[in-house]
This record gives C-alpha cells, structure tokens and sequence, in this order.
C-alpha cells in the first residue's frame, strides 16, 4: 500500500475536489467524473449524437467517474477470500505486467459498476483535451517528458540496458501539472506515457476494426471474450454496426468486402473496405496522417473520429503534438493500448494507440486503469 492514510477522509484531503469511491473490497479510489456531452461539442462537424462514451446498454448516462491515476493491485482479505482489485491511488508504482482479461478481471473484481477502462471513455477524455486545448504532457522520457527539462516525477523502476541506466516508471501523481489532463491539481494524470493502458470494447481482427456498441464494454454481461457475438464491425457505407466479416477463427484475412478495414499505404494507415498490404508485424504513421478513402461514408467517419480513431475534420498538420498510431492488419486478433510508455517520447500522447499486441501480452510497460458508472449493475 501508499505510505500515508488511505481512508476516505486522508484521501479526501490530498484531492479535495476529486470524488472517494469505496468498492466492496471497502478501500477506496480516486476518480474524477466526467459528465456527459455531444460529439459536436468535441468534434468539427460532429453531429448533435451524444457521444458513444455515454450510452450504455442504449441507455444515456449522466456521466462516467475515471480512475484520476494508473491503476494499482492490492490483495484484501475478506470472508470469501483473498480478492485481488485494482485502486487509483496517489504515489505508486502503476501495475504491470498484466493482460487483457486480467486487467479485465482486476477492475471488475471491485464490484458493480466497475469495470477496465474503455475506448470510448479514453477517446471521449482525448477528444475534451484537444478541443479544450489541454494536451497533457507525461512520463515519456525516461521520468519526464519530452518538452520539459527541469520537470521530473519520482521513480518507481530503474533498470540498465546496454551499459545505461534509464529511469522507466514513475509514482502516480508525481508529475507538475502540465501532466493533468486538465493542467489542474483535480485532473486525471499519467495519460501521456508512464505505462500504456489496455482499454476494453477496441480490437482488430485480420486488419478488420471492431467495437462493442457505444459503451456496452463497460458492463462486463457484455462478454469481450475472442469469440463473443458482442464484437462488432463498421458498415463502411452509413456506420452503422453489423456482424463482421473476419472472425478470430479464420486462417486469412478477408482482403475486401462492406465493413471498415485498415490498409497501410504509402507508409500511413488508411480506413477502407480493401486490404491491399496486410502484414504480421506493427507498422506506424502519425496519428495527424491517418485517412479514410472514397469507399468511407461520413457517417463512419465521424464514429472512428468519436472513437479517437480517425483525425478531426480538415485537420492538415499535425495538431495531435506527435502523437502516433501502431497497429498489425496481419493476424486474427490484436487487443488496443493508449498513451504510450515512459520510453516513447513525442509519439506518445491521449491519441497514442498501440494495436499490435494479443490479448495475452504482458510487459512492464503495460498497465492500466479502471473506470465506474453506477448505473451499470
């Protein structure tokens, strides 16, 4: 555990304006809410649709409480036995080496309403940071971030490679505030590098994207499990969702057909309904760099622009402070993580995505955090 008072009280005094969330391990969590709002209001040329992040089991939500720092494990003891759950805490060492459905598991484990972060909830906090013009900053190198000299956070895992010795992780929290997401003291931290994240409801399959609907991700009824039918494809022709076209347990990818794909050409992703370069290894661009070609309606495209998938409209340089994507179209299923690590300078970032990893990866770069809605449960 934190080396201070973790009851509700000591925590409420450290984060006076974040909300203190006890679960049914009865040890609490730092989170902040984020109430609910319409892809216009993050969007150019967004429709008035509230955005997916808020809508659950087609239910419309108020909002979403998010943990405020990457998540760590503790084991409790309770009547029923030892209950391994995942905290947002101040001043620790962020869990790693843990996978997709343990990292799943973790966050559930706290109860109703838990559940692993999604990328609808990640995407929904970029797209507010962007349009509010609060790109946070991070542990991107090695303890600090890239744009920062003097700035440093407190190292929680050192290690030596090849004669040098690197600062990796840093405590949660640690960072100036140029690391809130918010640039305030009440703001989520750590979403620039540090650890990547898995995020829930966000996965490729042979270069195909699929998603749960809006936040269904959020409610664990809605398996996400390799072969589960909640999984779901992109009409590519008015985005609506549809049963998808590759499935986990095809040897080859299908090359073509109605459902958005990703393509690499001229060394940039490119959302289509063609494969036409599809490879087992992970390739990269600029996250500015993404496109969609003619076979993309604008419906589709302002779902992937909601999700954090795809550029706002007219964007022509890179307004996303580097920030890239990594993905491999090449293999049955590749599982998502956001934000990037300590290691991972300006290409880390809220638009960082990193999909080229199976569900079973883990690493000390790898890690995550939890989110709760109540109405879930």
């Amino acid at each position: 555990m934190a080396n201070f008072d973790l009851s509700s009280l000591a925590l409420q005094a450290v984060c006076p304006n974040n909300v203190i969330k006890v679960d049914d391990t009865d040890l609490p969590s730092i989170l902040v809410y984020i109430p609910a709002f319409k892809n216009s209001d993050v969007l150019t040329g967004g429709n008035d649709s509230t955005h997916s992040a808020f809508i659950v089991n087609g239910v419309q939500i108020p909002g979403f409480y998010y943990s405020k720092y990457q998540n760590v494990v503790h084991t409790t003891k309770l009547t029923g036995g030892d209950v391994a759950a995942a905290y947002s805490l101040p001043g620790e060492d962020p869990a790693t080496s843990i996978n997709f459905d343990t990292a799943r598991a973790r966050c559930e484990a706290k109860g109703a309403g838990w559940h692993l972060s999604t990328n609808a909830e990640w995407a929904a906090i970029a797209l507010w940071c962007k349009k509010n013009g609060f790109m946070p900053y991070g542990n991107n190198n090695y303890g600090k971030d890239t744009r920062e000299t003097n700035y440093k956070a407190i190292p929680t895992y050192e290690y030596d490679d090849s004669g040098n010795h690197y600062i990796g992780r840093v405590a949660t929290g640690t960072g100036p505030l140029t690391w809130s997401h918010d640039k305030t003291l009440s703001g989520i931290w750590d979403l620039n590098g540090n650890v990547w994240e898995w995020q829930g409801g966000l996965r490729m399959v042979w270069g195909e994207i699929q998603i749960l609907a809006n936040n269904d991700a959020a409610d664990p009824d809605n398996p996400q499990n390799e072969t589960s039918t909640s999984w779901k494809a992109i009409n590519a022709s008015d985005g609506a969702l549809v049963e998808p076209e590759s499935k986990t347990t095809d040897t080859s990818p299908h090359l073509s057909g109605n459902t958005v794909k990703l393509d690499y050409v001229g060394s940039k992703w490119t959302y289509s309904t063609t494969i036409a370069d599809s490879a087992d290894s992970s390739r990269s661009c600029l996250f500015y760099q993404v496109t969609a070609d003619s076979s993309i309606s604008d419906a589709a495209k302002i779902l992937l622009r909601s999700l954090a998938l795809l550029p706002d409209e007219g964007v022509a340089t890179d307004e996303y402070d580097g920030d890239y994507m990594w993905w491999n179209n090449g293999v049955a299923e590749r599982c998502v993580v956001r934000g990037g690590s300590w290691s991972d300078g300006a290409g880390a970032g809220v638009f960082c995505l990193y999909g080229s990893y199976s569900r079973s990866r883990v690493g000390t770069s790898v890690g995550f955090r939890s989110a709760f809605i109540p109405e879930i449960g």
